[in-house]
């Protein structure tokens, strides 16, 4: 395995420093480009990395996978009610589609989407960022794990489009808790810190049947990690989720701080980091690194 991350990680390391880094989010924007990191998890939890695999980064969209399992866990099958499984078609952080169709998200991992499973965990916790922190420590084996709470901030002061969509939901009748404290939360999440190891050993249930092995814990059940890792195989990728699913073939899902969570399943969680991003909001190097690993092993579930 290290032999084949040495390989892909010369393949690939012309594109370093090509693309752009989320410089709409101000505190993201002095993030250096020329990063690459790649970390897998087995299913036994070994974990065999390269580059800047250590090197922790802000978590971002990545935090909905995690967000989606705490609802799940709270709410079971009725909170399908509120929130939609099919893939959006349009930009992640749409309004029209979601006037369109009164309220509802049409998944968990377009903003509007997160939100109401936001929205749902601050009807269940005290403190959901700290609920949502425990949990990710949890599963990564690193009770060191936080949110940057400038990045949480900075994001929180430039929330008009995200605050328009929970607005709407809200007229709609699908948002319960006030807008601004669960914006809170859901910043806090995005502005978790972890590596490629934390997230690599932190998404492995979903490459076990839904079981944890640093946990200990049955995260999910076998039934609902298939219904997870089939929403990120068909909306995990904002725009390019198609693309993904045709190049790479596993489930996965991106964040705009440069990483990619990918599945393998019952053998192995992928992450890769590398913050210059493509034109659809994710990692250019990540994709390609991807799109190698799967091509050289044939990992595709398709």
């Amino acid at each position: 395995m290290a032999q084949l991350l040495e390989a892909i990680y010369d393949e690939i390391r012309p594109l370093l420093g090509q693309g752009k880094v989320a410089d709409y989010i101000p505190a993201l924007a002095s993030v250096s480009p020329h990063q690459f990191g790649l970390a897998i998890c087995d299913v036994n939890g070994e974990v065999t990395s390269i580059g800047d695999a250590s090197t922790p980064f802000s978590i971002q969209s990545i935090s909905k996978v995690f967000n989606l399992v705490l609802a799940i866990n709270h709410y079971g099958e009725t909170m399908w009610e509120r929130v939609g499984r099919e893939p959006s078609g349009l930009p992640f952080n749409s309004l029209v589609q979601l006037e369109y169709e009164n309220g509802i998200p049409r998944n968990p991992f377009i903003n509007a989407g997160a939100l109401v499973i936001s929205d749902m965990n601050e009807s269940r916790f005290a403190s959901p960022h700290i609920g949502m922190r425990d949990f990710v420590r949890r599963l990564a084996c690193n009770g060191e794990v936080v949110a940057n709470k400038t990045v949480a901030d900075s994001e929180f002061e430039h929330r008009a489009r995200n605050a328009a969509m929970a607005y709407l939901m809200k007229a709609y009748g699908n948002f319960e808790n006030d807008v601004d404290d669960v914006l809170h939360s859901y910043f806090h999440n995005c502005a978790i810190e972890m590596s490629c190891e934390d997230l690599a050993r932190a998404t492995n249930f979903l490459a076990n049947k839904g079981y944890s092995v640093c946990a200990d814990e049955q995260v999910l059940t076998a039934d609902q990690n298939r219904q997870v890792n089939a929403l990120l195989a068909t909306s995990g990728m904002y725009d390019e989720a198609g693309s993904f699913a045709f190049e790479v073939g596993l489930p996965g899902k991106s964040g705009v701080g440069g990483g990619i969570i990918a599945v393998v399943p019952q053998q192995f969680s992928i992450c890769v980091f590398s913050p210059a991003l493509n034109k659809v909001g994710n990692s250019l190097l990540g994709v390609a690194a991807l799109t190698s690993l799967s091509k050289r092993i044939g990992w595709s579930v398709y």
